[in-house]
């Protein structure tokens, strides 16, 4: 092989997989170039200790990519404005990430001309096809290079080659395979392949440390949540990660989604994303006010297809910018205070004010009185609201 036809872009995310990557294609004669994407799951020591891994096992070269303003930009807002979570329970934490860092892995594999682009998902995960389908799109006729997928690799198998090429792993840590972002962290592991184990508390990477309730006012402006307790950040991110540092240590939003893979199995996977699932219900409080009954019903639909594209590896298609351009719309009043209580492993939504709220500005208190309309008027209008009903009983039973 020529030099120019050995570079290899890796999507190295410095966990078990991807560094079995680095090491095996090494090995082949392939020159690497891990290239990370941070979308807000590395600190500075995080980032340290995986390039120096990333050396250590053979790497030419080691690049972290700080994508987490784009990454707020052109997707976590969008699920935010359509309350997105899949199947009612997940935030997408991994799966908006993966399509992301996909797309920005695809770019730099151009700009360095690589021959070939590899990643470490398994044969049996939504992952592969997320970052196949961005590859193949956006860099065509590359090679694309899966080992674990075409090795069958189980984690033990893995850890035993790093130890016979002389680099340790900690065992106790692969029993769980861990990705952090800014919109939350996803824990799988031996539990989360049955059907009915909960995952042991120690596999949480957030353990319960407050126990006494505290008072939250989360404050919108058109969508974004851009202040807490009356501070005003300079950018929703900000936001979003003192959110996290606040509500973290409550040790809320745990929980295990069970879903439909793009390739046709159920998959189980632990998740833990506090800021991300206050955030959601929080908006959709206030949309609640705001919104008209019709703006909220079409919303809803779109948003969850939304999500599951973005889910199914289908964020490229045009029709998810046309969504996005709906969801955008939607937001234009959505402004105003959610007033939140967190506790031990839950919150409360207790309330919201908001200039926008309709609940404030109608004719009547429900349930209570009407200034707008009088009895005979909704005996009226039931009258003929019952038309239809009625025509139809006499049609069946005659």
């Amino acid at each position: 092989m020529s030099k120019q036809n050995k570079i290899l872009v890796l999507a190295y995310s410095g966990g078990l997989d991807t560094s079995y990557c680095v090491k095996y294609l090494s090995l082949q004669g392939w020159e690497i170039h891990a290239v990370s994407i941070n979308t807000g799951g590395f600190s500075n020591k995080d980032l340290e200790e995986m390039e120096k891994r990333a050396y250590q096992l053979g790497a030419t070269s080691y690049r972290c990519i700080d994508a987490v303003k784009d990454y707020y930009q052109k997707y976590i807002r969008y699920l935010v404005y359509g309350n997105v979570l899949r199947n009612n329970t997940y935030p997408l934490s991994v799966s908006a990430e993966r399509m992301f860092q996909a797309v920005e892995i695809a770019k730099a594999a151009k700009k360095l001309k690589a021959a070939a682009i590899a990643h470490g998902s398994t044969g049996a995960g939504n992952d592969q096809v997320r970052f196949d389908l961005a590859f193949g799109i956006l860099c065509p006729g590359i090679q694309i290079i899966t080992p674990i997928r075409d090795q069958q690799l189980s984690r033990k198998e893995e850890v035993d080659f790093l130890k016979k090429h002389d680099l340790e792993w900690n065992e106790e840590k692969a029993k769980y395979s861990v990705n952090q972002g800014v919109w939350g962290t996803s824990v799988g592991g031996a539990e989360t392949l049955t059907s009915h184990c909960s995952l042991p508390e120690e596999a949480w990477q957030n353990q319960l440390q407050k126990n006494e309730e505290i008072a939250l006012t989360l404050s919108f402006s058109k969508g974004e949540l851009l202040g807490i307790n009356g501070k005003v950040f300079d950018h929703p991110l900000e936001a979003i990660q003192r959110l996290q540092e606040i509500a973290a240590p409550f040790a809320i939003g745990r929980d295990i989604h069970v879903g439909d893979t793009i390739i046709g199995i159920k998959g189980r996977v632990g998740f833990e994303a506090a800021a991300p699932m206050i955030i959601i219900k929080a908006h959709h409080l206030l949309e609640k006010h705001i919104l008209g009954k019709w703006q909220a019903y079409w919303k809803e639909q779109l948003a969850n297809w939304y999500g599951m594209m973005l889910h199914e590896g289908q964020y490229l298609d045009e029709v998810m910018r046309n969504i996005e351009g709906f969801l955008e719309a939607t937001q234009e009043q959505i402004t105003g205070t959610v007033f939140v209580k967190l506790y031990p492993y839950r919150f409360q939504l207790e309330g919201i004010e908001s200039p926008f709220d309709k609940m404030q500005k109608q004719k009547g208190q429900y349930g209570e009185m009407n200034e707008g309309w009088t009895g005979s008027d909704v005996k009226g209008f039931t009258k003929i609201l019952a038309n239809h009903f009625s025509n139809t009983i006499n049609s069946e039973t005659t």
